[in-house]
């Protein structure tokens, strides 16, 4: 029977031999190019201990979300130490051109980036919510790249670490600014997330095993969209200016009020009805959001 659990790789050493490439010039960082590259079929996913950052061209189809997209563009993808990294069903694409780069967490000791590297959050994304650059993006991008593939090449001396590390934060900051920039411009998909977002809302709060099921979680809508949570709140707040957490309280909110002005049911059953296991917790989030109690907006309301 065929295995399929993936394959653990601890070092930059490891992954060059598992590629079949040269051992790399740096025990702690590589960057390797993609065109011609081959990879052994037996092995389909992989867990690294590194973070490791990718452009790719020359693959056929990509799933964005629940959309599948043809892309000629560059396609960035950024993977943190732990996540499961799955190749080519049908192995590496002939086609297939570009670049990655592996970063082992001990090359970020003792610098600025080690703390930072952890507030981009596209590290925690999935493949499938990869980064499409335009021409213009990816000459920048292709350009930051060769000044680290140089330094990679040049003898290690006491400025190397500092000289790839100054690369490394350029290369993230471009990547944020142009992850926002996809936010807005795919407005066709975006707009059909934020709708499939509502509905699903909509729907747990309508449905009757509530009481047993509890409050929703980001990620079960998460889960529902087929998109990463940290993917899935990035974009809601970049293009709603809010979390998925806080507008899963808006929905919340929203059926209470319904509740409070319609029924004449107890604070009480009101939150236990919408998935509460203590009324004070209701209450107390109710008040945070509207400055007023239930007992108080239900005495307005009337």
């Amino acid at each position: 029977m065929e295995n399929k659990k993936p394959f653990r790789i601890k070092s930059i050493a490891e992954i060059h031999r598992l590629m079949n490439l040269p051992k790399p010039q740096h025990p702690l960082i590589g960057i390797i190019d993609l065109k011609g590259l081959k990879n052994d079929p037996n092995i389909h996913s992989v867990i690294s201990e590194f973070y490791v950052v990718s452009l790719k061209r020359g693959c056929d189809k990509l799933f964005y979300g629940q959309q599948r997209y043809d892309f000629d563009e560059g396609l960035m993808a950024f993977i943190s130490p732990g996540q499961v990294l799955r190749g080519e069903a049908n192995g590496v694409p002939h086609n297939l051109e570009g670049w990655m780069l592996f970063i082992h967490p001990d090359f970020l000791w003792n610098t600025t980036l080690a703390k930072k590297i952890k507030q981009y959050e596209y590290f925690g994304y999935s493949t499938n919510e990869a980064l499409f650059l335009s021409d213009k993006e990816e000459i920048i991008i292709t350009g930051i790249i060769e000044h680290i593939r140089q330094e990679y090449h040049t003898n290690i001396d006491k400025f190397s670490q500092d000289v790839i590390i100054a690369q490394l934060e350029l290369l993230f900051t471009y990547a944020q600014r142009f992850y926002e920039r996809q936010f807005i411009t795919r407005k066709i998909t975006n707009s059909k997330i934020i709708n499939r977002v509502e509905d699903a809302l909509t729907s747990y709060f309508s449905n009757e095993d509530l009481i047993s099921e509890g409050l929703p979680t980001v990620q079960y809508i998460a889960d529902s969209l087929n998109i990463s949570t940290k993917y899935l709140s990035s974009l809601l707040k970049q293009l709603t200016g809010q979390t998925t957490q806080q507008l899963i309280h808006e929905k919340l909110i929203e059926k209470a009020k319904e509740k409070l002005s319609t029924t004449e049911l107890s604070v009480s059953e009101i939150a236990y009805a919408l998935g509460f296991e203590h009324s004070q917790s209701f209450s107390k989030l109710f008040k945070a959001k509207t400055n007023q109690s239930p007992l108080e907006f239900r005495s307005s309301f009337n």
